[in-house]
């Protein structure tokens, strides 16, 4: 897979297409629900996107401490499903926390963890932080990564 972290204003249109297409395939339609996925935020992150075969295949979004939470944070971290077989997830991730790291100097990284994915993001570093709360009807929890 290859990787690009490009800003928002960076995007070709027919990048921003294929991203809110993912997005959308697995956030609307693959877990059955509906929400506003287009929320506002993506002006201010910087969109960290994996490509195989010059397709999108995974993606998520990273913000500076305040622009999102109170400290930098990672978001809509998603992978195609027919992709996620190849550790894409892992790598994605691993360029987001490194992206995160170098590009905003910010060791701490906060993220909003659908609870079913817990597991995955514990092996990354990351522990629960909170109670397990509802967004957009779907159980999740804080979870904050120290370096």
């Amino acid at each position: 897979m290859k990787l690009e972290i490009k800003k928002f204003q960076e995007l070709t249109s027919q990048e921003l297409y294929d991203i809110l297409q993912l997005r959308s395939e697995v956030f609307v339609v693959e877990q059955d629900c509906v929400y506003q996925d287009l929320d506002g935020k993506d002006k201010k992150a910087l969109h960290i996107i994996g490509y195989k075969d010059d397709k999108v295949v995974a993606y998520t979004r990273i913000f500076r401490s305040g622009d999102y939470f109170h400290e930098a944070s990672i978001g809509r971290v998603v992978v195609k499903p027919l992709e996620r077989k190849f550790g894409y997830g892992v790598e994605i991730m691993k360029a987001s926390i490194a992206a995160v790291e170098n590009l905003f100097k910010e060791t701490t990284i906060h993220l909003s963890a659908q609870c079913y994915l817990k597991n995955f993001y514990n092996s990354l570093g990351f522990k629960e932080v909170g109670a397990e709360y509802l967004e957009d009807g779907i159980p999740h929890i804080g979870m904050t990564r120290n370096k």
